[in-house]
């Protein structure tokens, strides 16, 4: 590490922890040239993960898109705000623990429907309705029908 001071290379760590934000480590050091202590923050580099839409567009994914979705299909329900942020949380981490820099949108929205099903039944049949486009009543219908069967077996 750059001393700021002196700009000599060498340096030694005094003392780490997280810092406050807790997605970075706060790094106190010493130059070994000129004495002086100067504090550092290392942070995880990202990689960004781009969702390729329906259309084909591509764009980096957005956490809290995926959590505006969920938040409307929960409305009016007794689901907390925190567990739906828990969700949004898994979605974000099981999506970046794949080598898959690139995601499918429908990979997405099946990844929140599983999730919400497990949560409150009405806000799945609610998101899958808006996700899966249901053109008319039958299709309606039969998503519900799914649902019912899958719960009795």
């Amino acid at each position: 590490m750059k001393c700021p001071y002196c700009g000599m290379q060498d340096s030694k760590v005094l003392d780490s922890r997280p810092a406050d934000d807790r997605d970075s480590i706060r790094r106190r050091r010493e130059c070994l040239s000129c004495g002086k202590r100067f504090t550092t923050y290392e942070m995880v580099e990202r990689l960004p993960m781009i969702v390729i839409k329906k259309d084909g567009k591509r764009q980096e994914f957005d956490r809290e898109k995926v959590l505006r979705g969920m938040i409307r299909a929960c409305e009016k329900r007794p689901v907390q705000m925190e567990e739906l942020e828990k969700i949004a949380d898994e979605i974000e981490q099981e999506l970046a623990s794949t080598l898959d820099r690139e995601i499918q949108t429908e990979r997405i929205g099946e990844l929140v429907m599983e999730k919400l099903r497990k949560v409150d039944e009405v806000s799945y049949v609610r998101f899958a309705s808006v996700y899966r486009q249901f053109k008319d009543i039958n299709t309606f219908m039969a998503e519900l029908n799914k649902l019912l069967t899958e719960d009795k077996g």
